[in-house]
């Protein structure tokens, strides 16, 4: 009995070993064998792992999206422009509303003498209503009127300066809504170039519109801007006494055709 028992085991000691260097064995009980469970573990964290990636982007981006927002809206209470998105926007809307045509030219009779008619050529007024609207719109501004009250002594911003405003909005072309606070100072900034061309008084639009803190960094971007308002003008700057008399004849009781310029002390 004894040697049996010995024979037993150690046939299937014999057997267990064959198997162990059996090359198909091993094969086959690799095949049934369960997967390790680190293995199992790490498959499904790097499944996981680009769900989470996509989560902490998608939670960055709106971090950072919120951020600029409460940026941009502190940057725009703090300053009136701060960036040159405001720019941008202005000089896109000038190309796409640009005038193809100018102004027609009409005739007027000067006086007569004897039979012969002397005739005098003037240019048609371009302000339409909406141009009227809008610059009114564009007094109640807050910034707007804080540099309008600063100039105490109307050296940029008389009923005559402020006239031309109405007349280079005509020109240009822009819907009446359109129209904002750079429009209204890129068109002052001009007729102050126009007819006064006083540096220290036209910066000072820089200082009221960019902010005193930003202008140095911002006001290439300005003249920039002017440029292109000035070309949508159809490069017609002049404008004559009459008809920015004219255009304050529309709203005489208006209290900005009282800005009559006195001599500065």
């Amino acid at each position: 009995m004894g040697d049996r028992r010995l024979e037993n085991s150690f046939v299937s000691i014999e057997g267990s070993s064959s198997r162990k260097n059996d090359p198909e064995s091993s094969l086959c009980l690799a095949r049934k064998a369960p997967k390790n469970s680190s293995l199992v573990s790490t498959s499904a964290s790097s499944e996981a792992a680009p769900e989470q990636t996509t989560r902490r982007k998608r939670g960055q981006k709106t971090r950072k999206t919120r951020k600029l927002v409460d940026e941009k809206a502190a940057t725009q209470e703090s300053s009136p422009l701060t960036s040159t998105s405001a720019f941008s926007e202005a000089v896109s809307e000038l190309k796409f509303w640009r005038r193809k045509g100018q102004k027609r030219n009409i005739w007027t009779v000067d006086h007569v003498e004897g039979t012969k008619l002397r005739m005098n050529k003037r240019r048609r007024p371009s302000y339409r209503p909406e141009d009227q609207e809008a610059f009114y719109r564009l007094l109640e501004d807050p910034v707007i009127q804080s540099f309008l009250e600063a100039d105490i002594f109307l050296k940029v911003s008389d009923k005559y300066l402020l006239s031309m405003v109405v007349e280079y909005f005509g020109r240009v072309g822009l819907p009446g809504h359109l129209y904002n606070r750079i429009h209204f100072f890129l068109a002052l900034y001009i007729a102050s170039d126009m007819e006064e061309d006083n540096p220290t008084s036209k910066r000072s639009i820089f200082q009221f519109l960019l902010g005193k803190e930003h202008w140095p960094e911002l006001y290439k971007e300005f003249l920039k801007l002017k440029v292109e308002f000035f070309h949508a003008m159809g490069h017609r700057a002049w404008v004559t006494p009459e008809l920015c008399e004219e255009i304050q004849a529309q709203n005489p009781h208006h209290w900005v055709w009282s800005r009559v310029r006195q001599c500065a002390p």
